[in-house]
């Protein structure tokens, strides 16, 4: 049992706490209370001086399918034998000793989305897991947390190389409307044998999980927002990165954003807009928005230099705080559990030796599920 006092609390809620205690017990937030209420069979310590924040989230990530510093034995995160793979789960393609885990518990990041890559118009399951352990199953928050999709130039790319569907836009749209078509039939009994795709794929249409779809377009996220009117399921819009184009019409769908890797080069053409300023545009309109790496595509290491970046174009603090915290965890479905100090959720805390958003400061201490890792 353990209890952290005299800390400087950035809740995730919004809130500032100051001269209380974090009581820490069987591995959960017991309570918050005045320091000399605290226990005499608590250890404690004093943080003085130091910020204690919720364990950060990134909520788009290929760590552990796709493998740092391996090559192509370590890059299991697209299975690019057909554009429509709703059969196949990331869990089963994550090394949980990988070295990006490390990385990110050492950047304060306790919890992850892992999904497979945007090669596919539907590429399959995703999962959330804590960033500390030797076995996926043992790690897991919540899976399936999602169904990857992907508009764009990337399933055009993949498979026009290769001289079949999709080559266009259109096509890429079509796959989507057609295996959802299929689902839809299959949950009507059209389909007596199990067939694993589409038992995954039901999922979404029973709002079960959503369909997290990679659009970085204007134009593809409209298509997106069509399908989903369409076929009545929810959705995330993934990375998003022309959304200041549109933000007022985003923002009467009711959905969230997962925004980035706005660190990254302007690596092709849906890039060319990229910018820290479509963060504040969000926002502004009133949409929900997480914060990502896309990690290998910039390492996760970096989560908490690109909050930093949103608020040097206009954001709060609080709101760059909740964009890797409380909003990341609503968009992941497990606010619950984490996302925020408070009575009953994971003991995931980090202690910084100062305002964690000026980087001359340093993270201390990471605890998860209240070990200190």
């Amino acid at each position: 049992m353990l209890a952290l006092v005299n800390g400087t609390i950035l809740d995730g809620t919004g809130k500032t706490i100051e001269d209380k205690a974090i009581l820490v017990k069987d591995g959960k937030i017991e309570s918050i209370i005045a320091v000399q209420d605290v226990p005499s069979d608590y250890e404690a310590l004093d943080v003085n001086g130091k910020v204690i924040t919720p364990g950060l989230i990134d909520v788009h990530t290929h760590l552990g399918v796709s493998e740092v510093g391996v090559g192509s034995e370590g890059s299991d995160f697209n299975e690019t034998s057909s554009p429509v793979t709703p059969e196949v789960r990331a869990i089963d393609g994550i090394n949980p000793m990988e070295e990006g885990f490390a990385d990110a518990r050492k950047s304060g990041i306790t919890t992850v989305q892992v999904m497979p890559g945007s090669a596919n118009v539907i590429g399959g399951e995703m999962v959330v897991l804590k960033t500390v352990g030797n076995i996926v199953d043992e790690m897991v928050i919540k899976s399936p947390s999602g169904m990857k999709g992907a508009l764009g130039e990337n399933p055009k790319r993949v498979y026009g190389s290769k001289g079949k569907m999709p080559v266009t836009r259109m096509g890429v749209a079509a796959k989507l409307r057609e295996a959802l078509i299929e689902a839809q039939n299959y949950l009507n009994g059209d389909q007596k044998d199990r067939k694993l795709g589409l038992e995954n794929l039901s999922k979404v249409l029973k709002k079960e999980i959503p369909l997290r779809v990679h659009a970085h377009r204007a134009d593809d996220i409209l298509t997106l927002l069509r399908i989903q009117r369409e076929f009545d399921i929810d959705i995330t819009i993934e990375h998003c990165t022309e959304g200041h184009l549109i933000a007022d019409y985003i923002a009467k769908h009711d959905v969230r954003v997962s925004l980035g890797p706005t660190m990254s080069t302007r690596s092709k053409v849906e890039l060319k807009d990229k910018g820290w300023h479509t963060v504040k545009t969000l926002m502004d309109a009133g949409i929900s928005c997480s914060i990502t790496t896309d990690h290998p595509v910039v390492s996760i290491e970096y989560l908490l230099n690109s909050a930093i970046h949103a608020i040097k174009a206009g954001i709060t603090e609080q709101q760059a705080l909740k964009a890797i915290t409380l909003d990341a965890a609503k968009h992941l479905g497990v606010e619950d559990r984490v996302g925020s100090i408070e009575q009953g959720k994971d003991a995931d805390l980090v202690i910084w030796s100062g305002n964690p958003f000026d980087l001359t400061n340093e993270i201390e201490k990471v605890y998860i599920n209240g070990e200190l890792v």
